[in-house]
């Protein structure tokens, strides 16, 4: 330690200079006299040299504060609790959640309670710690390790001893009240393993698409018969984004749900029959009708819509991560992270030349992370 490290500000003061960050002698004299315990009674974890006793008065002023704060993050984890069953499922068993306005209510309260919650637990051991437990000054020489068996054998006395005089024994308004604000927390992690069931079994694998449903262009006004697609609406190179029609009702003005959507539209491609690779399955092509094939929208990777459509190449592109699939070979991936073709939807026509899906698709739509398998 050098001389630059000491306080000169009480240069001409009596008594050596102090270095700088350790407590004055005038200082240090008041916690010494503030501690009642400072002599041979001291039962603590250190020697009475060592600790420093908070007065009684500010350490009951500090159980009062702690307890308040305790009781706080008690009522914000009830909160948290309150939050998550407020908005239950509707009668047919959809969470009510799915709403965005719903939502956005339920993270909001959610989010707000678990906040106050842990904050007031936070506050609440800050007072502890500030106003309650003693404040100790140890220095201790670097021990030879491992440590000797007497003094491992005294270490349950040693840490009884430290409980004792942190007050967790002796403030039960404190302790009872920190216990009460956790049971809360400890009952949280429970409730959430609702969240993980149940599981999904084989519904991720279907899609409202089936035999004999006709096809509207995606985005388009759909009014009957008059929005369905003919087979002669489209020439080769063409390409359309298409969904199930769907009679309209009150909820769904368009028939479909956002998420009945997301699930079931479709790319219609035409193009030659001599330009399928000769690779597709004799299935596939069965799926086909006169040179016109349906894929699903929905990237394989993460989802993106793969909206983009090279007809020279017939390659589909998702913009989003540039997964590149050929339209001509049953969707397979040529480039990008995708590690699956796009579901092929098999089709047909009606009497009249309208086209119609032959049923579901071929696998199931969107991402594979639920299913590591289907990317081997």
């Amino acid at each position: 330690m050098t001389d630059t490290n000491r306080n000169h500000d009480n240069d001409g003061a009596e008594g050596p200079d102090r270095v700088i960050g350790t407590p004055s002698s005038a200082a240090g004299s008041r916690v010494i006299a503030d501690n009642p315990q400072g002599d041979a009674s001291q039962e603590g974890a250190y020697s009475p040299e060592e600790t420093h006793t908070r007065p009684e008065e500010l350490q009951r002023k500090g159980e009062r504060t702690a307890a308040m704060w305790f009781t706080l993050a008690f009522l914000g984890g009830v909160g948290f609790l309150v939050s998550y069953f407020l908005f239950p499922p509707d009668a047919e068993g959809h969470p009510s959640i799915a709403s965005p306005l719903i939502g956005q209510w339920s993270n909001m309260l959610m989010g707000g309670t678990l906040a106050l919650s842990l904050f007031g637990i936070a506050a609440g051991m800050t007072v502890w710690a500030r106003q309650i437990m003693p404040h100790y000054e140890v220095a201790n020489d670097y021990d030879e390790l491992p440590s000797p068996p007497e003094e491992k054998s005294s270490f349950s006395d040693f840490f009884m001893r430290g409980a004792d005089e942190s007050g967790f024994t002796k403030r039960p308004l404190m302790r009872r009240t920190l216990l009460l604000a956790m049971a809360p927390l400890g009952l949280a992690p429970i409730v959430l393993l609702r969240d993980t069931g149940p599981l999904p079994r084989d519904t991720l694998r279907h899609t409202l698409w089936e035999p004999g449903m006709h096809m509207v262009v995606e985005g388009a006004a759909r009014h009957g018969e008059e929005g369905w697609i003919h087979e002669d609406d489209l020439t080769p190179g063409g390409m359309i984004s298409a969904l199930p029609y769907v009679e309209p009702d009150a909820e769904h003005p368009h028939g479909l749900s956002l998420n009945d959507q997301a699930q079931t539209v479709i790319l219609l491609i035409k193009m030659h029959e001599r330009e399928f690779s000769e690779e597709m399955t004799r299935e596939q092509r069965n799926w086909t009708h006169n040179g016109i094939v349906a894929y699903s929208k929905i990237c394989t990777h993460v989802g993106c819509p793969a909206a983009l459509y090279e007809s020279e190449s017939h390659r589909i592109l998702c913009p989003c991560h540039q997964s590149t699939f050929d339209a001509t070979n049953g969707a397979k991936v040529v480039f990008g992270p995708a590690n699956r073709p796009l579901p092929m939807l098999p089709i047909t026509v009606d009497e009249e030349g309208y086209l119609v899906a032959d049923g579901d698709f071929s696998e199931p739509v969107g991402p594979t992370f639920w299913d590591a398998q289907r990317g081997k």
